[in-house]
């Protein structure tokens, strides 16, 4: 195969990968973005193979490596994907995140360790020991070790620290999405001590101090330090950042995983890995301000620390008693029968009680009744960007009835019945407060409906440790329990 065709097949994979995430734009595009995706990866796979059984000089040793690499990821990865629920897909997330920074750095390693092996360099040579050489290689048990170019060093550099931040942020993120760990650094809450952002930008200046020694002398010592420092590093950054960032933070480490590759591309000289990693690092950077601006936060802010002080596990109450009005399943079904507008409100406690097709079902219902049904969608809705689209797109909802927040925010002042399912910050009136932790943070302007409807647990505060002023307004009606049975028993109250 020539390098031409090589060159040719990496680009149709490459229009392959831009079209997929055009596809992935919108709901109603995303399974031909998947399909474009999958036939990009498989193609730079194949292509990748084909080339390594010709550099190979036909010998299939080095692809029987790859084919086993191929397999063991494959397999473990289809595992997962069959095995992991909705609710769990934010951690699946981060730790694909992780995967794709450790290899970042495995391959950065290995190219420093034999850059000839990658075509970096040419292959060592015999020589007198003692010898030296004018281009600055040096000599090692008898053998001339060509020096590795400068720009290479740069790039195996930039690859290998951003990987590892990758990695470790990753896995704090992992654990902080899961909520399940004891270990204080995987809980919900910031972590923050006195001194942590000098700490940071300590850290931040020695890393890049002791990349910059092994670009200009091929230090090995030099090497390693930096990463152990980068692996720090991505711990640091990620443990002050509270759950209600977490949409933020997972955006945010799929650009630096792409910008991980991109850099490793550079240096192994191809061209399919610069690309995709890219088209990676630069969605996951505008899908990072995109969260930030939904949320009102500066991309720094969120970096140098999160807001809201605890993760709400639904064990606590409210920081002070007030009175609410509740109801029942039945007094809900009842005020939503009599509606012409329903607008439904899903959050990340819908997504827990796997609710969304006793949802779906309701609103088929009222739909059939006469009864205009609308959702409502925020965008850091969950723990992750799209959580509720998935959801929804899962119980089949149709995609003409979902609307994003700068769509629908219009009509809640027209609307007889907002039904909140699980969603706390989001539709929470303190953020148009000053003073407020979430002060200017775009919210579903459910408060402006007719009648709301709240569905949770408890009176528990959301992610930004903050009481729901929606929760206290006379026009509110909360309806406490399990999401999926009360929305069950709505159904059921339906005639």
């Amino acid at each position: 195969m020539s390098m031409n065709v090589v060159t040719l097949l990496y680009l149709v994979a490459s229009v392959c990968f831009i079209q997929a995430l055009k596809g992935l734009s919108h709901p109603t595009t995303s399974i031909r973005g998947n399909l474009f995706g999958m036939t990009g990866m498989l193609i730079a796979v194949l292509t990748t193979a084909a080339l390594i059984v010709q550099l190979a000089g036909g010998a299939v040793l080095g692809l029987g490596w790859v084919l086993l690499g191929l397999l063991v990821g494959g397999t473990a990865g289809t595992l997962m994907a069959q095995r992991v629920e909705m609710t769990r897909m934010p951690e699946l997330v981060a730790f694909m995140h992780s995967m794709i920074g450790l290899a970042a750095v495995f391959i950065a390693v290995a190219a420093v360790a034999e850059p000839w092996a990658f075509g970096i360099t040419a292959a060592p040579v015999a020589a007198v020991v003692g010898a030296r050489t004018p281009g600055g290689a040096v000599l090692l048990e008898g053998m001339v070790m060509p020096a590795i170019p400068y720009g290479n060093r740069l790039e195996l550099f930039l690859g290998a620290a951003i990987g590892a931040i990758t990695f470790s942020g990753s896995v704090i993120a992992f654990g902080k999405l899961s909520g399940k760990y004891k270990f204080r650094l995987f809980q919900g809450a910031p972590v923050q001590f006195a001194g942590q952002h000098w700490l940071n930008l300590a850290l931040g200046l020695l890393t890049v101090g002791l990349g910059l020694m092994f670009v200009a002398t091929e230090s090995w010592t030099a090497f390693f330090a930096m990463l152990a420092l980068a692996f720090a590093m991505g711990v640091l950054i990620i443990i002050p950042i509270g759950g209600a960032d977490m949409p933020v933070v997972v955006s945010m480490l799929n650009s630096y995983s792409g910008w991980a590759a991109a850099g490793i591309g550079f240096s192994l000289n191809n061209s399919m890995l610069i690309i995709a990693g890219s088209l990676v690092g630069s969605s996951g950077g505008i899908l990072s301000y995109i969260m930030c601006k939904a949320m009102n936060r500066s991309f720094f802010n969120v970096l140098l620390g999160g807001f809201g002080g605890a993760v709400a596990s639904g064990e606590g109450g409210a920081k002070e008693q007030r009175p609410v009005k509740s109801g029942s399943a039945d007094d809900a079904a009842f005020v939503l029968s009599n509606a012409e507008t329903v607008v439904i409100v899903p959050g990340y406690g819908l997504a827990v009680a796997r609710a969304q097709h006793a949802v779906k079902e309701l609103a088929q219902k009222l739909t059939d009744k006469g009864i205009t049904v609308k959702y409502a969608i925020h965008p850091v809705a969950g723990r992750m960007p799209g959580h509720m689209n998935v959801l929804l797109a899962e119980a089949e909802v149709p995609y003409d009835q979902v609307f994003e927040m700068d769509e629908i925010n219009s009509e809640f002042g027209q609307t007889d019945v907002a039904i909140i399912l699980g969603a706390n910050d989001v539709v929470n009136p303190a953020a148009q407060t000053k003073g407020s932790p979430i002060y200017g943070m775009p919210i579903l302007e459910a408060y402006k409906a007719k009648t709301v409807i709240v569905n949770k647990r408890s009176m528990a505060s959301g992610y930004a440790g903050l009481d729901n002023e929606l929760f206290y307004m006379d026009k509110t009606m909360m309806v406490f329990g399990d999401a999926k049975k009360v929305v069950e028993d709505m159904v059921k109250a339906i005639e």
